[in-house]
């Protein structure tokens, strides 16, 4: 019966093809922009939290200054803090630590030269910050006691420095004119947390401390710019955060009435933050987008009415050879779905071909044909055919059979 009543629908609709396209073509469009937009709301989410992957999983990043308060004074953050993080007895459940500095610098070598950052960094940041060589090797405690002239270069280094035939590895740069030799060629870092790292130049951290940046407070104790704590576990975070502030006020000597001078900042609220407004921002493209979707269904509305006058005496005829009101109301319904169910069919392939233009147009955006995407255009166009046929289907369904035999 469902079947024989859909092949009633499609022959129907099959008579009058430009109309019946026509009438599709506002659910077309309208799936299409909820599926593509929907689709592309959940990548940038998905993005976003790669993005955090770059920058390290698990982490508190510790910087100096309230940042919340415009009005709050720069405090200072020291490596001697960082230790006292690092100390079990202070914060649980600490994996590791490192600290950062940054400077800008022009690295030169023959007779290119190029700004970039010099940032001094320590073993640990393969562990705090996911950082590793593709080619040669990475930073080492001896690098750091001894406070060897050497370098990783990034990608971005390593291109505009040396020409494509040349072996990096070796070889000397000039930073502030002091030499460091290239040991190793950091992977790609792009769309990080922080920014972009390939146009960077990477030294042990108290090689940068004691050659470039000569940051020191007057007692003698290097200044770091940035902590980055590495957790154990995500559920940890909470407490190493209220830890590690209780530790620092009390190691910066902030009264209670006081503001922090310092700010530690959590990952899963970062997190939590971006992908509510992900969350939001999706929600809200689709709403607009059905917006189209409604204008389809009055479409839909209205095309089925005017099927109802051009039928009349068909359906006159078919409730004088014994059709019921319920088997009258059933095609009207089944013709509206299926022009609704097929324009939403459409507009998914369609969708399908704007999320390939939209990876191949964006870089480091990964969009998928979500499966929620689709349900949700193919089940909100079956719910709009369905609510927008009823009007038209009762109608047909009232009609006095000897009247409508009668019509012309």
């Amino acid at each position: 019966m469902a079947l024989t009543s859909v092949l009633i629908a499609l022959r129907a609709l099959a008579a009058n093809r430009v109309r019946s396209f026509l009438t599709m073509l506002g659910i077309i469009i309208g799936v299409f922009a909820v599926v593509v937009l929907v689709s592309v709301g959940e990548g940038v989410e998905n993005y976003v939290v790669n993005v955090f992957q770059v920058a390290g999983t698990n982490n508190l990043w510790v910087v100096a200054g309230a940042i919340e308060d415009e009005g709050a004074g720069v405090g200072e953050l020291t490596l001697a803090d960082a230790r006292a993080i690092e100390n079990p007895f202070n914060v649980d459940g600490v994996k590791a630590v490192a600290t950062e500095n940054r400077a800008s610098r022009i690295a030169t070598r023959g007779g290119e030269s190029l700004e970039v950052d010099v940032l001094g960094i320590w073993p640990q940041h393969q562990i705090t910050a996911n950082w590793f060589v593709t080619e040669g090797n990475f930073i080492t405690d001896r690098d750091i006691d001894e406070r060897a002239r050497v370098a990783i270069i990034g990608t971005g280094t390593a291109q505009n420095l040396f020409e494509t035939d040349e072996y990096p590895i070796g070889s000397y740069i000039k930073v502030d004119n002091r030499s460091f030799e290239v040991i190793g060629i950091m992977k790609e870092i792009s769309g990080g947390i922080f920014g972009d790292f390939n146009d960077t130049v990477y030294l042990p951290f108290t090689t940068m401390q004691d050659r470039i940046a000569r940051r020191k407070t007057v007692s003698g104790e290097y200044l770091v710019g940035s902590i980055i704590v590495h957790m154990h576990d995500a559920d940890m975070l909470d407490r190493a955060q209220v830890q590690i502030e209780e530790l620092l006020r009390d190691r910066h000597r902030i009264t209670f009435n006081e503001d922090d001078d310092f700010t530690v900042i959590n990952q899963q609220d970062i997190l939590s933050v971006f992908g509510g407004i992900t969350a939001a921002l999706t929600i809200f493209l689709g709403l607009v987008s059905a917006i189209s979707l409604l204008v389809g269904g009055v479409g839909i509305m209205n095309i089925m009415l005017v099927s109802v006058t051009e039928r009349t005496r068909e359906i006159g005829l078919r409730k004088a050879v014994g059709a019921r009101r319920g088997t009258i109301l059933t095609q009207f319904i089944v013709e509206s779905l299926t022009l609704a169910v097929l324009g939403g069919l459409i507009g998914v392939g369609l969708a399908g071909l704007g999320i390939i233009v939209v990876n191949n147009s964006l870089a480091g955006l990964d969009v998928g044909l979500g499966v929620d995407a689709v349900l949700l255009g193919v089940g909100f166009c079956a719910a709009i055919g369905a609510a927008f046929g009823i009007y038209p289907a009762w109608r047909a369904s009232r009609l006095n059979p000897i009247q409508a035999l009668r019509h012309e």
